[in-house]
């Protein structure tokens, strides 16, 4: 840790859902009970990865798929990410859905920022608010931020992290605007995941490679993203329209089409780092 005006950073990579989550920033507390915190913070992110798994045979979530049990038979947060869930595909008109093709409860698209969201509260209850989060690309920023690079989120481009052509394809600052949360979708890594709940049979989504929504909640924001990719190369009207008809709620997105081509909401240009 680097003490500075008093505070120090501190940086923590915990690996956890198949992917890293990254906590940085300026804690006022000793090396050891910021590592308490912290510890305390990625529990919260087991015991989700625990509970919500479908990749853990033992998972209550793998046991109700296999109908051993019934949601009423599990722990109350499973109904409560259920109706989380419900909410969220009627908030995006049905472009996000937890349920697979074949049917099968996967909340996944939203537990991963749930867990996130949940663990900095904690972090923030707890006096440690000077804070970032990276949950697996999903970036969330505390309004107590205080370093200039915590404000500024790169976009990463449509291909793995590991490719030689890897780095940004835009740069957004967040800081003096309602937003505090950049969430990606898209198929370089992971392929074509994501399905569209309003295909027939539900079929992948293709249309687009990537897409990412800038927004105010962490966990909408990347429900957003999901849907967004879902919609396709309507997205970016889709979402231009929805901000017309609820400005409290409103939210940016870039897109990024098969061909390369950038497709960007009103509001996006006004968001890029200086």
């Amino acid at each position: 840790m680097n003490a500075k005006n008093g505070m120090r950073e501190f940086f923590h990579h915990e690996s956890c859902m198949g992917t890293v989550f990254k906590f940085a920033g300026h804690t006022p507390f000793d090396p050891e009970k910021t590592e308490a915190l912290v510890m305390q913070a990625c529990a919260i992110l087991h015991e989700a990865d625990k509970t919500f798994s479908l990749y853990k045979p033992e998972s209550p979530l793998s046991r109700m798929a296999r109908g051993e049990v019934a949601m009423e038979d599990l722990m109350p947060v499973v109904t409560d990410i259920w109706n989380a869930c419900a909410a969220c595909e009627r908030i995006t008109q049905g472009w996000f859905s937890a349920f697979t093709p074949d049917k099968t409860f996967d909340p996944s698209g939203l537990v991963k920022t749930w867990a996130a969201k949940a663990a900095a509260a904690h972090l923030e209850e707890s006096g440690l608010s000077d804070l970032t989060i990276n949950a697996g690309g999903d970036v969330w920023v505390s309004d107590q931020a205080t370093g200039e690079d915590d404000w500024r989120v790169g976009i990463h481009k449509p291909v793995s992290i590991a490719d030689a052509e890897a780095g940004t394809v835009a740069r957004v600052d967040l800081r003096g605007t309602p937003y505090r949360a950049v969430a990606t979708s898209g198929s370089a890594e992971r392929g074509n995941h994501i399905w569209n709940p309003k295909a027939t049979d539900r079929a992948a989504a293709t249309e687009l490679v990537q897409v990412s929504v800038i927004g105010r909640d962490l966990v909408l924001t990347d429900v957003w993203a999901t849907a967004a990719f879902a919609m396709g190369n309507q997205a970016i009207e889709i979402i231009n329209r929805f901000n017309l008809d609820n400005p409290a709620q409103s939210m940016q997105a870039l897109a990024i089409t098969k061909d390369g081509e950038l497709l960007a909401t009103d509001g996006f240009a006004r968001l890029l780092a200086k």
